[in-house]
């Protein structure tokens, strides 16, 4: 789980600094026996901050309870709920 959360932490600041990235793609435009021409052409794919943010607080979330210790958390369900028997 820690690997996925660093992931998602990685992409969610990526998304919410740059806000969506761009590729080129080449298109032939004429091919006449040996006269070839191609054109590059740009698209953007936007990322919504919103998307970005859930991304960072879904990594920082996976983080921390990849952290907590299986015993602590088992304490902490016994607690709250005493109806939960939670095998770790």
């Amino acid at each position: 789980m820690k690997t996925i959360g660093v992931i998602l932490i990685a992409l969610g600041v990526f998304g919410l600094a740059w806000g969506g990235f761009t590729y080129t793609t080449r298109e032939k435009v004429v091919d006449i026996g040996p006269i070839h021409a191609t054109r590059d052409e740009k698209h953007m794919v936007p990322l919504p901050p919103f998307a970005g943010a859930v991304a960072l607080i879904g990594g920082i979330v996976l983080l921390v309870v990849g952290t907590a210790k299986p015993a602590a958390l088992r304490r902490f369900m016994r607690k709250h709920d005493p109806r939960c028997m939670v095998r770790i």
